[in-house]
């Protein structure tokens, strides 16, 4: 089995709750593939590669990040930054990284997962397309929390930059979407992104 995202420090019990429920053996788990390196995504990482022996992928502009345990600063040209960006620098348990991805990659999961480079959030921010079934993982580029939302500046890395990859979600193939935040999206994944993507400004600064 291959984990995509490891939710935060405390998450590692109902992660693994969630596995046997499911009929299958945490001891399963080979590869951990992070999204990116951020409190509530990497933060069982450790936990879950120790117990397991699985194998941590991390994009390489944010592997630096993953060991150390301490995440991107958020963008401080915004005073919103500057007044609410505390949450999103929480330090996670550093993990070691087995293998540093990069844009266009397919690593040899269930049938190629394909690595779509979306920094902006962080620098080595990640999408994986499972290119056989049509399913997109959206990592924090998009969410779906009472619809589709973006990610405010106090959360990025480089908020522009953000909103510009996040547009390359729209001209993707897939069939699902799957967020990391909210539940899949089923019926017309790309036609509805694309939809919300053409109302949203991309920033120059």
């Amino acid at each position: 089995m291959t984990l995509i995202d490891a939710g935060t420090p405390f998450a590692s019990g109902r992660l693994l709750d969630g596995l046997r429920a499911m009929g299958k053996d945490p001891g399963d788990i080979r590869r951990i593939v992070l999204t990116h390196s951020h409190y509530d995504h990497a933060g069982s990482a450790a936990r879950i590669a120790h117990g397991t022996g699985a194998r941590v992928i991390v994009h390489a502009e944010d592997a630096a990040y993953a060991r150390r345990g301490r995440p991107p600063t958020p963008d401080v040209r915004y005073v919103v930054t500057r007044l609410f960006g505390i949450p999103v620098n929480q330090a996670f348990p550093g993990v070691e990284v087995d293998e540093e991805i990069k844009d266009g990659d397919v690593l040899p999961i269930a049938g190629g997962l394909r690595v779509v480079h979306t920094p902006g959030h962080t620098p080595g921010h990640v999408s994986l397309l499972l290119e056989s079934s049509g399913i997109l993982i959206t990592g924090d580029t998009i969410l779906n929390v009472g619809g589709l939302r973006g990610l405010p500046a106090y959360v990025s890395h480089d908020f522009p930059l953000y909103q510009r990859t996040r547009h390359m979600l729209g001209e993707l193939d897939y069939t699902m979407a799957a967020f990391t935040h909210g539940p899949e999206m089923r019926d017309r994944p790309r036609e509805r992104i694309r939809a919300w993507l053409r109302k949203r400004p991309v920033l120059d600064r």
